[in-house]
Parts: structure tokens; C-alpha cells; sequence
């Protein structure tokens, strides 16, 4: 894939590699400078249901509130996508974070969550309540755009249509616990170096939603990348008690994006 035309010149001599971790259906790629400084490079055809503008305005607003994330260096539109150019943050992801102990690891993303939750919700411009998420989720079965193939391993061979009602079907009653969400918070999600955090990545989705849309994604990415018995003091960690409802049903919600 050919960069902008508006940063060829410049990264000429640059180094760019394609990166593979992680499930946004954007391209992403590494830039190593030859003085040895790392940018990324995302890219995502457009289109109405286009995520990277969302993920530019989230991070520009995560920019200004001084709040651990890439910074945007550029933005721009050539050949039906958009490009977004920006920051590499220290480390790695928690993921890959091979020095790290599965303590270490729940301890990092249970305080980044945390932090990110006590963010006042009126200062936050994105709305990623149900109403807004199960309208998009609609919107994306309609189009075609919910890989059916991707689904969990208990929901493989079933349509998107059919999920979609069981969505409806679910959706928990009641008052919602609304925080500032990270909105995929997944292990490769967050960032580490020595231990210590050092940011958000794939801020997209980024929105005032109910606090489990996080820890549902949260405790799902640690049973598959720790275990399932790093799950409940991720939860102690953290500090709240696991409500298995709202746990399943923002799991099924991830299915369609």
C-alpha cells in the first residue's frame, strides 16, 4: 500500500512495517525514522461507518486533556481513505509485554481503567450509549460489515441477524453505571514500558458508556491472554464485583464491531 504523497518524501528512507496485533479492521504500520524515532501510520477506507475520523477526534481531545495516548502529528484523505499519522507511546502492548507478570499486567490496566472511569462524563463530548452502539451495530449488519467468521467461539455458524436479536433481546434493565469508556479495552489496547503505563492506543470507540462495556472486554482479553483464573482479581483489582449479564451482553455487543 502507497503512503500519501504528502509524506513520501519525508519517510523516504524510512523503515515501514505493516503491524498485525490486535483486530481493528483499519491498516496500521510502524515508521522508523533514521534517526531512530518510531511513528504510526492508520489508514481505513471511507465510508459512512468509517471509524478512524471517530478515533482523530478522541485522540485530539485525549491530546488536550494531557491524558496518555499517541499524540496526531497528521491527518489526511488520498486515494478513498483516511490517514492518520501520529506518536509512538513507550513500550509495548499488554499483550506482548513478555517482562511483564500476570500481576503486573492486571494491576496496570485495572489502574488505567480506573483513572479513565473518574474522568467527569460532562466534559466528554462522545456519546457511547446503547441507544447510539445498538444503532451502529444495526447499521453495520445492514451493510454487511460483521464478520460472521470473527465471531466468539460459542456464537460460530450463527448470522449476524440472528445475534442481533439476541442483542435486543438482552439488553440490561435499568439504571447504567456511565463512565468515561475506553470503549475496547482489550490488552493490546494499552501500553507499558517498565512497568509503569503509558497510554491508551485504538481510542476509537472512546465514549461515555456503562462501566462494564470496559470490563467486559477487560476480563475477556485476560482469560484468553492470561487465563481464566486471572479474571476475578482483575475484578478485586479493579474493585467492583462482576455483574455476569452486563459482563455477556457487552461481549455480544463487540461481536458486530
Amino acid at each position: 500500500m502507497r503512503i500519501p504523497s504528502k509524506w513520501r518524501e519525508p519517510f523516504r528512507q524510512a523503515s515501514i512495517e505493516r503491524q498485525s496485533i490486535g483486530e481493528s479492521g483499519a491498516d496500521v504500520f510502524r515508521i522508523r525514522l533514521h534517526d531512530g524515532k518510531e511513528l504510526f501510520l492508520k489508514s481505513e477506507p471511507l465510508g459512512s461507518l468509517s471509524e478512524l475520523p471517530d478515533e482523530i477526534a478522541r485522540l485530539r481531545w485525549l491530546n488536550r486533556l494531557g491524558l496518555p495516548a499517541p499524540s496526531v502529528l497528521d491527518t489526511t484523505t488520498e486515494a478513498n481513505r483516511h490517514w492518520l499519522l501520529m506518536t509512538a507511546l513507550p513500550g509495548r502492548d499488554l499483550a506482548s509485554a513478555t517482562d511483564l507478570s500476570p500481576p503486573q499486567v492486571i494491576g496496570i490496566i485495572a489502574t488505567a481503567l480506573r483513572a479513565l472511569h473518574r474522568l467527569p462524563i460532562a466534559e466528554c463530548p462522545f456519546d457511547h450509549r446503547l441507544e447510539p452502539r445498538i444503532a451502529a451495530a444495526k447499521d453495520r449488519v445492514s451493510a454487511g460489515l460483521v464478520d460472521e467468521t470473527d465471531f466468539d467461539e460459542n456464537r460460530l455458524g450463527r448470522t449476524a441477524t440472528d445475534l442481533f436479536k439476541e442483542l435486543l433481546s438482552s439488553r440490561p434493565q435499568g439504571p447504567h453505571d456511565l463512565v468515561v469508556a475506553h470503549g475496547d479495552a482489550c490488552l493490546p489496547n494499552f501500553m507499558a514500558d517498565a512497568g509503569q503505563f503509558t497510554g491508551f492506543v485504538d481510542c476509537g470507540r472512546l465514549g461515555i458508556s456503562d462501566r462494564f462495556q470496559d470490563l467486559a472486554l477487560a476480563a475477556r482479553s485476560i482469560e484468553r491472554n492470561l487465563g481464566p483464573d486471572w479474571v476475578a482479581p482483575f475484578f478485586r483489582e479493579y474493585g467492583v464485583v462482576p455483574d455476569e449479564r452486563r459482563l455477556a451482553f457487552y461481549c455480544l455487543l463487540d461481536e458486530f464491531f
